[in-house]
């Protein structure tokens, strides 16, 4: 079963930043072993190690889903163009991206005698996840099912990716691509699910909007709801009627009392 639409996607403003949505594939490292229980490898065991075989990206809040692979493009140009996304964007997006997918990747960059990407924040979902909820599974299918958001596209388990990296199957790379943005479109879906919920870069920053706006989705339809207290101030409390989330606004509204007190 694939993923179903998020029935109210928020886009940031055009002049925010880009967020990229990204997930990896990789292949499997291959190693001689005699047996298949409690096994540690020697690295003079190992025959293959693993690479990043495929990927698919996105920018939330617009259309399509762009897909690399080593079967259509071949390895170095599908690390090459992950490079040029990931070195325009503003903030990644991602599923247990922050050890695993941006690891394989930066080592492939550094393999290609790549230098790094320009600096970007990340969102990794499952970081959200585990800090705000108490899912029974945190895995990406089971916590979109419970959202009722859609489910991964299935597929036939490690045999495809021995269809795809050992035999080179079209038919399987065919397969792999459905999965794969599947997983994006996904990952986008509960992003937009999460939002009001997330630790997000403060998306008003990187506009030019000069009213003030919602840090986490740009939206301007912005609710005065009570005030926020820390241990220095008082300032404005607001509820975005766009995302659900909460701000504060940046002024401390006890500034003229403390300054008379002193």
């Amino acid at each position: 079963m694939g993923n179903k639409k998020h029935d109210t996607p928020i886009a940031p403003p055009k002049s925010g930043p880009k967020i990229l949505v990204l997930d990896i594939e990789t292949s499997p490292s291959l190693a001689d072993v005699w047996s298949i229980w409690n096994v540690n490898v020697g690295l003079n065991q190992l025959r293959e190690t693993g690479t990043v075989i495929c990927w698919a990206a996105k920018y939330v809040g617009r259309k399509g889903v762009e897909f690399r692979s080593d079967h259509h493009d071949g390895h170095q140009e599908q690390v090459r163009r992950m490079w040029e996304l990931m070195d325009e964007a503003d903030i990644l997006v991602h599923y247990n991206g922050r050890s695993f997918d941006v690891r394989h990747l930066n080592r492939e960059f550094l393999m290609a005698g790549l230098n790094p990407p320009s600096p970007y924040k990340q969102i990794d979902l499952l970081t959200e996840v585990r800090r705000n909820f108490r899912f029974v599974s945190n895995k990406l299918d089971h916590v979109s099912g419970e959202l009722e958001i859609g489910k991964k596209v299935q597929h036939e388990g490690h045999g495809l990716w021995t269809k795809c990296v050992v035999e080179n199957d079209p038919k399987a790379w065919s397969r792999m691509r459905r999965y794969n943005v599947g997983d994006v479109r996904l990952t986008e879906d509960l992003y937009y699910k999460l939002l009001p919920w997330l630790k997000h870069p403060n998306v008003a920053l990187y506009g030019d909007e000069a009213t003030h706006s919602c840090p986490k989705c740009g939206g301007t339809a912005l609710e005065r709801r009570g005030f926020a207290y820390t241990t220095q101030g008082k300032y404005q409390q607001y509820k975005c009627n766009q995302c659900g989330g909460w701000s504060r606004g940046a002024r401390r509204l006890d500034a003229t009392l403390v300054k008379d007190a002193v």
